[in-house]
């Protein structure tokens, strides 16, 4: 937690330009594969910490329990650096890579970090460090203070924190311009848009979207390379909402022929 920028990429947080994936606990897939990654910046931290005990040892779950009680007991900084933020850099060694995520959005959550914290968290962590931070500001930012944290996970190139940005926190504070172009970086860098949270809200009826993701499929085809599926789905997104006829009608005012 000392470093003042962030340590390249590590096993547990991927390596920029590789596909993000699962990063915490949660509920699997249908077809039994690992959890979609931000699952911690989805559930509620009581049920993320049930469902995280689930899965650790003894050992792992008494280390998780002091560290917790620690935050809530001791918020605030003691020293030179909260005992909490301490714990943060631990939490890989101590829960596992799998696990690190969920339990450093447990800990922040315990803490009630406020901006100020989260900030500080975030340029003095590591990458997993500060993925762990982006997860959280949906259960702690309630205001735009935090944005700039999204702001700046955008402009790397580490595709783990790109996905993490995206979430909810970043679904409802980013403008369309900044959001659009978080879109198209995705589908540059290979992140999965199943990442971009309240995508198909967001991208409805957008036509400078649509624009700009036809733009860059035109340049693909000219180059000779594929068209992602992902953008062709984001593309279909942007299709303004059609009023469906009531059920049992083919009268556009709803009479029955």
């Amino acid at each position: 937690m000392t470093r003042p920028h962030a340590t390249p990429a590590t096993p547990e947080a991927g390596t920029p330009g590789t596909r993000a994936t699962a990063d915490a606990p949660g509920a699997e897939a249908a077809d039994g594969s690992a959890p979609a990654a931000g699952t911690a910046a989805l559930t509620q931290p009581a049920e993320l910490r049930r469902r995280l005990t689930e899965r650790l040892d003894a050992a792992a779950r008494a280390w998780l329990d002091q560290a917790l009680d620690e935050a809530a007991t001791h918020p605030g900084a003691h020293g030179p650096i909260s005992v909490w933020e301490l714990r943060l850099a631990e939490a890989g060694r101590c829960c596992g890579p799998a696990h690190a995520d969920a339990a450093r959005v447990l800990i922040l959550h315990a803490a009630r970090a406020d901006a100020e914290a989260l900030t500080r968290v975030y340029h003095q962590g590591t990458a997993d460090e500060r993925r762990a931070v982006l997860h959280a500001l949906p259960h702690l930012a309630t205001g735009p203070d935090a944005l700039p944290l999204v702001e700046d996970a955008l402009r790397t190139n580490d595709t783990r924190l790109v996905a993490a940005a995206l979430g909810p926190y970043g679904a409802r504070h980013l403008d369309a311009h900044a959001w659009r172009h978080a879109v198209l970086k995705c589908l540059f860098t290979g992140v999965d848009l199943d990442h971009v949270a309240d995508l198909a809200r967001r991208a409805r009826g957008d036509g400078e979207l649509a624009r700009m993701l036809g733009d860059y499929a035109e340049e693909r085809s000219a180059a000779g390379r594929p068209v992602p599926d992902d953008l062709r789905r984001a593309l279909a997104l942007t299709e303004p909402a059609t009023a469906t006829p009531p059920h049992g009608t083919d009268d556009p005012h709803g009479k029955e022929s």
